[in-house]
């Protein structure tokens, strides 16, 4: 988290923790907001492996319409979306950008 309580970024070198294998997604820069950062540290998790979840197409908790959206997502360089539930009121998004610029961890009331 930064000083001004912007999202922070977050180094974007998971090549050995994937196995050198190509991802499914690129993810651009991937950055956390205050909140999503703040979750993490509140359950001592870190946001590696939920980034790389998303970049191998595990789209976590989310239903069989939103699955195929990303399906087609991918074929057709739309957004993507990831959900991850950590609790029973606690869920962490991901967002990858159309352009594929960056990608995003947040909350769903960050959003």
């Amino acid at each position: 988290m930064t000083d001004s309580g912007q999202a922070a970024a977050c180094p974007n070198d998971s090549s050995s923790a994937s196995g050198g294998d190509n991802p499914l997604l690129l993810l651009g820069q991937v950055l956390a907001t205050p909140g999503a950062l703040e979750l993490l540290r509140s359950l001592q998790l870190t946001s590696l492996r939920f980034v790389l979840r998303h970049m191998a197409g595990d789209w976590g908790d989310i239903c069989e319409e939103d699955r195929q959206t990303n399906a087609e997502a991918l074929v057709h360089d739309a957004r993507v979306m990831s959900v991850y539930v950590l609790g029973p009121t606690q869920r962490l998004w991901i967002i990858t950008e159309a352009d594929r610029s960056s990608t995003t961890l947040l909350l769903p009331e960050e959003y």
